[in-house]
């Protein structure tokens, strides 16, 4: 019997991830495969950001086991040095019952760090909190300027958005460490050998489409009201959950600070700006398929 093998199905947002997750899962059932999902989305992980991040809903998952949803509150940090050790501890709990492990989501950082061999440079609180009070005295771009000249390289793939990831880069070079920032390593090595790495893909302005479409059903289905609940829970205190696009926005809207039209407008144009990214990360996969989406589970299958 081979061992059991781990997929992981990406791209970037709106492409139809979790639908093909589930019928994988089914697919691999019904050939007496107990196969399991495991999250890859950051925002995924947060109990009560349901309709902001598409989550599936429990009733919704055809019965099929999964992990790493729902496992933390929105005040909690949930990095990406957290996430790899209870991500792969999920795979292996899956493999030792003898099924596929499906890892699905779009945060290509959190997907890295499953799939390829991925070590984190070590943490330094103190050089953290200094660099946290120049950055809240001195503003991002003086950070993000100081890591331009230091590192180049990190600076064009960091997000310049990204305070969090500017200052952990620059943490890391403080410590005599070259930076992972948001990169894989040079030659990514898989983590697991019985890896297939699926990528969905759509036309742009199919893509485009619909995810301003999304973005509008979100709010119908009562985004500022979950924003709102979520907040009494301290979503703008957590470090992970507080950079979830739309949250802010919603957040906005109940304050009076934008209309309702603004409010998803620059939703949408922060979840169409995030695509892209999304899109160039995993192009850098050099074991990728790209399937154009929707994509059917059995035809992967027989491939």
């Amino acid at each position: 019997m081979s061992e059991p093998r781990l997929w992981a199905i990406v791209g970037a947002t709106g492409t139809g991830k979790s639908d093909l997750a589930l019928d994988l899962a089914q697919a691999l059932h019904a050939r007496g495969n107990p196969a399991e999902v495991v999250n890859a989305d950051a925002m995924q992980l947060y109990r009560g950001m349901d309709i902001g991040t598409a989550k599936v809903p429990v009733e919704e998952r055809r019965g099929i086991p999964h992990h790493l949803f729902d496992v933390r509150e929105v005040d909690q940090d949930a990095a990406v040095a957290w996430y790899q050790p209870a991500a792969r501890e999920a795979i292996r709990s899956i493999h030792r019952g003898g099924g596929d492990a499906i890892l699905v989501g779009g945060s290509g950082l959190y997907v890295s760090s499953v799939v390829y061999e991925f070590n984190f440079p070590p943490r330094d609180p103190e050089i953290r909190a200094r660099l946290e009070a120049e950055l809240e005295t001195g503003g991002l771009s003086v950070l993000l300027e100081r890591l331009r000249l230091q590192d180049p390289a990190a600076a064009a793939r960091v997000d310049p958005r990204n305070s969090r990831r500017v200052v952990r880069a620059l943490e890391v070079l403080e410590q005599g460490s070259s930076t992972h920032g948001a990169a894989l390593p040079e030659r990514p090595v898989l983590w697991h050998p019985r890896t297939r790495l699926i990528g969905l893909r759509l036309e742009r302005s199919e893509l485009v489409a619909r995810l301003d479409d999304r973005v509008e059903r979100m709010w119908e289905a009562g985004m500022v009201a979950e924003a709102a609940g979520l907040r009494e829970k301290g979503l703008e205190q957590g470090a992970t959950a507080s950079r979830a696009i739309g949250y802010a926005q919603a957040l906005g809207q109940l304050d009076g600070n934008l209309t309702a039209a603004d409010a998803i407008a620059e939703t949408q144009a922060l979840t169409r700006r995030y695509a892209r990214r999304q899109v160039s990360w995993f192009k850098r996969y050099p074991d990728l398929e790209w399937w154009d989406a929707p994509a059917h589970a059995e035809a992967l299958l027989t491939e």
